[in-house]
């Protein structure tokens, strides 16, 4: 009897977005430490393999003005995963962090200590940028070309994973019990690096921590963020949730990473979803509707539609139809500081057209078709068995959980879908003690302890 492949949770601390409801009478501070901790503790209780933590760099604007849902604030990654380390015990603790405005050695440095603060519970969510108004808040400013940026993070990541090798396990003060106060220098080694991108020689200065390297994610999907993923990543923060397209999605990164000698077993892909919950299916529905609607403000949607037209639109009613001028192509961008997920504007433009024509849409009842998800609508059992099919025909190996609301949003998922996935045998009832969060995530060991052994 072949064993049931095992579901992997992570979640993902609600954002600066419109999937986060900030007018939900429960919501709460972005800010407050409060809110970090009472997430991170219900996402621990539920057994979740890590909290996920995104990150701005600044703030967006629209139309020369601070995009309302940045004005809570975008706190630093670094700092509130170190505070969670003390409130606890188990649960990795992952932050989204730049390749493009950092520096390898600072950065790894940072990363290597939160690995010890949580006795080896640290993973870096890669991502790069190569957006100029980004760039304007750092020293040397401009942007990276598209294509350049993924060269940087290769490099980034490689020369950190040299930084963290750097130290042999056993490097610390080897004679310290006997009143000795100097390492054994030949565990320590200089690192001498000469790169396109970087050039390091020196001590590293923090010791082996204890995954050696906190867990690597990734979430880039271009033809070039996917072949980084291949090559370095240990999991991928997927944007494919539909289940065929899930299963195309793992078929790719699968053939990726035999092209390049890895196995499937050495990275998870964990797409985001969200998720309502319902005694019924009607019920559940019912629930759906409403928070998506509830996530798309009037004022949301037209600034929306103003990010893909590039034209002020706030004359028009959106309770109407769409805007029937085309949208400014040559002018300079009223957005900054958001991503674009297509560049092909023409050919969007004209399947919302068709959309909202075939189906009789108002603007915001596009850009809720359009913007929002549905993800996961049901019963616990339902949301349950869904979870469970994904995972066992191979569409991911997982979802990270994407709450509506701040901080209490993962709280009914807990209560009601994680004992059902127990049930099923196919979630854990509790963490190993002491697991590092590789182990929590079933993976081998580090990617250069894996490349040693082969050679």
């Amino acid at each position: 009897m072949s064993t049931k492949r095992q579901v992997h949770l992570a979640a993902h601390f609600p954002g600066v977005n419109n999937t986060t409801i900030w007018s939900d009478d429960r919501a709460e501070s972005q800010i407050a430490f409060s809110s970090f901790e009472h997430f991170a503790r219900n996402a621990e209780r539920g057994f979740f393999d890590y909290l996920f933590l995104a990150e701005g760099l600044r703030l967006r604007e629209q139309k020369g003005r601070i995009h309302d849902l940045d004005v809570v604030g975008r706190p630093n990654t670094l700092a509130i995963l170190a505070a969670l380390a003390g409130a606890t015990e188990h649960i990795g603790l992952v932050g989204t962090l730049q390749t493009t405005f950092n520096e390898p050695l600072e950065l790894a440095k940072q990363l290597a200590t939160l690995d010890h603060l949580t006795d080896g519970r640290a993973g870096w969510n890669v991502v790069t940028s190569s957006d100029a108004f980004h760039g304007a808040n750092f020293r040397r400013g401009g942007f990276l070309e598209h294509a350049e940026r993924y060269t940087r993070a290769a490099e980034f990541i490689e020369l950190s994973r040299e930084l963290w090798d750097s130290w042999e396990s056993d490097a610390v003060v080897a004679n310290a019990a006997a009143g000795g106060s100097f390492a054994d220098r030949s565990r320590i080694r200089d690192v001498d690096h000469h790169g396109p991108q970087f050039d390091v020689t020196g001590t590293f200065p923090v010791p082996r921590s204890p995954q050696g390297h906190p867990v690597v994610v990734q979430a880039g999907d271009s033809d070039e963020g996917r072949d980084l993923a291949a090559r370095h990543a240990e999991v991928i923060f997927s944007l494919h949730t539909e289940f065929e397209d899930a299963q195309t999605y793992y078929r790719d990164i699968t053939e990726r990473l035999e092209r390049v000698g890895r196995s499937k077993d050495e990275l998870h892909i964990l797409p985001g979803a969200t998720f309502t919950i319902g005694d019924t299916a009607a019920d559940a529905e019912e629930r759906s509707r409403a928070i998506r609607r509830a996530q798309v403000s009037p004022a949301t949607a037209i600034a929306f539609l103003e990010q893909v037209w590039n034209r002020d639109l706030s004359s028009y009613d959106v309770d109407g139809p769409l805007p029937e001028v085309d949208p400014d192509y040559e002018g300079a961008a009223i957005t900054r500081g958001r991503a674009r997920h297509t560049r092909d504007v023409p050919a969007l433009v004209q399947s919302w057209r068709d959309l909202a024509e075939a189906e009789h849409l108002s603007i915001r009842e596009l850009v809720i078709q359009v913007s929002t998800r549905g993800g996961f609508v049901g019963t616990p059992e339902h949301i349950a068995a869904e979870i469970d099919r994904y995972v066992q025909e191979r569409a991911t190996d997982g979802f990270v959980v994407v709450p509506h609301t701040n901080p209490y949003g993962l709280d009914e998922f807990v209560d009601r879908v994680v004992p059902l996935l127990q049930e099923r045998g196919v979630y854990r009832e509790s963490y190993d003690e002491g697991a590092t969060l590789r182990e929590t995530l079933g993976l081998p060991g580090t990617i250069t302890q894996r490349q040693a052994v082969s050679a």
